[in-house]
């Protein structure tokens, strides 16, 4: 059996520094512990605004397992923001549509962007390694152009010391160990966390007693490029079944396999295939990676602990089933990124922090809600459970109404932060509830680009049909109706208004809105977006 993602690809080999000559501890602003997705990401986007940052990974590259594949158009966004959106959506398969099947039936299926006027597709599919591969050279990028980002590679970060003005950090090299110390240290080091052990901090939530097979395969088959799930597929090959499409011709199988199993006995390649052969009669496959996993949804009880902030899988953990491990990871980035540079910047106090550690527990809590309800639905633990999801897929087969309660993993969206600290005013009558206070913007098309482009990355006053004073440290962007040829932008943003006035984040969330604004009202929500209120 080939294993083409453990030939990782070696984008940041080891090369000694001047830190590990120098006399005393070098301190840097920022020191990111992980280079995966997450890891890398919050460089990029520290870097991008000017923030010296320094990524500490212990090895030389990404690979070792496909791992994550869905990506959000969120998730795009982000990393259109970042300058390699477009580079994700050339190397990624797009998908819209998922189907869902009981037995040899269709139940039912779906449209997850049933709308027009988004840049981006509901979802594209790309290995995990070429997702960081693309986030790896666009830091290249951004460093040649002068953003201050460090990686170093075979850096193993071995203790911390965290203290009230920084942390101490011990590293250890093919040269020897050596020391540095950080304003601030940012945990990106995934879902088994060096850095929280070292801490003594643990996880809260739920460990699901079940087993799930997962190979990547290269056929040639004549299956769409959609998502399609299998409740007690008719091929037997486990208790329910997922198929994804991959780029070059590689496809995504999971089966489930339940609890009590001889895992070195499910990997052997006969197995594999005996499973295989039953979905996929009479097609040719070559077998280029599996594995045997269970999951958790589970979370610390804090993301921040003094000048130690965790993000992505280091600080929470979800079934895959959702597509939310990665996704919601690259919304912590999203988040935390403009709240630190702030405060480093002396722009915001450092009680901005905590407003990450209260908007990304709050994801969390909702990611893991969702992802619970999905693995009891797919997976139920008794006999009546059982009953009832048979018949929720019986009577979606033949009526609307039940298709809502089928659950096969609701997939990843955006949290919005109802009744967080930093929402102001929501002051404009008749105004969509998609884009209230807290909020992420939904995108829209424009007369030559799209909305989410022309917001950028800093605070934004977006006028549509309306009138605004300039404020100082905000963009304003004045639209009207000739801006919105299709009218996405009026049903988005409007409503039942004549006008608005919005004032967006630079994650590009809504922090106020209103049908009139006055300067007096604009500073006022900028204050308090910036936690100075």
């Amino acid at each position: 059996m080939k294993d083409r993602y453990r030939l990782a690809f070696r984008l940041y080999p080891y090369a000694r520094s001047q830190d590990q000559d120098a006399a005393t501890p070098v301190r840097h602003p920022v020191i990111v512990m992980g280079g995966g997705p997450v890891g890398i990401a919050m460089a990029l986007d520290l870097g991008l605004r000017g923030v010296p940052v320094l990524v500490l990974d212990d090895h030389e590259g990404v690979g070792q397992g496909s791992r994550a594949i869905c990506f959000s158009k969120r998730t795009l966004e982000i990393c259109d923001r970042w300058g390699c959106g477009e580079a994700l959506l050339e190397k990624g398969v797009v998908w819209n549509v998922g189907k869902v099947f009981h037995d040899d039936r269709q139940v039912f299926e779906f449209n997850l962007l049933p709308e027009e006027g988004h840049r981006f597709p509901a979802f594209i599919n790309l290995p995990q390694p070429f997702f960081e591969k693309t986030l790896v050279e666009r830091v290249r990028q951004a460093q040649a152009e002068g953003a201050p980002i460090e990686i170093r590679g075979r850096n193993r970060v071995t203790a911390v010391e965290a203290r009230d003005d920084g942390v101490t950090l011990d590293v250890d090299t093919p040269d020897g160990p050596y020391r540095l110390q950080a304003d601030w240290l940012i945990g990106c080091d995934g879902a088994g966390s060096p850095l929280r052990g070292m801490m003594g901090l643990d996880f809260e939530g739920r460990v699901f007693e079940d087993s799930f097979l997962i190979a990547d395969i290269r056929m040639d088959g004549d299956f769409p490029t959609e998502r399609w799930f299998w409740f007690e597929p008719w091929f037997r090959s486990g208790a329910s079944t997922l198929l994804h499409k991959q780029p070059d011709g590689i496809w995504r199988v999971d089966f489930q396999i339940g609890w009590e199993v001889d895992r070195v006995k499910e990997l052997k390649e006969e197995n594999i295939r005996a499973r295989l052969d039953a979905m996929l009669p009479g097609v040719t496959y070559e077998i280029v990676w599996s594995s045997i996993y269970t999951f958790q949804c589970r979370r610390m009880k804090k993301f921040r602990h003094g000048r130690v902030i965790f993000a992505g899988d280091s600080a929470h953990q979800v079934s895959p089933f959702g597509a939310r491990g990665a996704n919601s990871g690259i919304q912590d980035v999203d988040n935390l990124g403009w709240k630190l540079a702030s405060v480093i910047r002396g722009e915001a106090p450092d009680a901005l922090i905590d407003s990450y550690d209260d908007e990304r527990r709050h994801a969390a809590d909702e990611n893991i809600l969702k992802s619970t309800r999905s693995t009891d639905f797919i997976s139920p633990k008794s006999r009546i459970s059982h009953v009832f999801r048979n018949a929720v897929l019986d009577l979606a087969e033949r009526h609307a109404f039940a298709r809502p309660l089928v659950n096969s993993g609701r997939l990843s969206v955006p949290c919005t932060y109802d009744g967080l600290p930093l929402n102001g005013e929501d002051a404009l009558p008749g105004g969509p509830a998609r884009t209230r206070p807290g909020s992420p913007c939904p995108d829209a098309p424009l007369a030559g680009e799209t909305l989410l482009r022309r917001l950028g990355g800093g605070f934004t006053l977006l006028c549509i049909d309306a009138e605004a004073p300039e404020v100082e440290g905000v963009e304003r962007i004045a639209l009207t109706s000739t801006d919105d040829p299709t009218g996405a932008l009026s049903d988005r943003y409007l409503g039942a208004a004549s006008g608005a006035v919005y004032l967006i984040r630079p994650d590009q969330h809504v922090a106020a809105r209103w049908a009139r604004a006055t300067a007096r009202d604009i500073e006022a929500a900028l204050a308090r977006a910036c936690g100075r209120t």
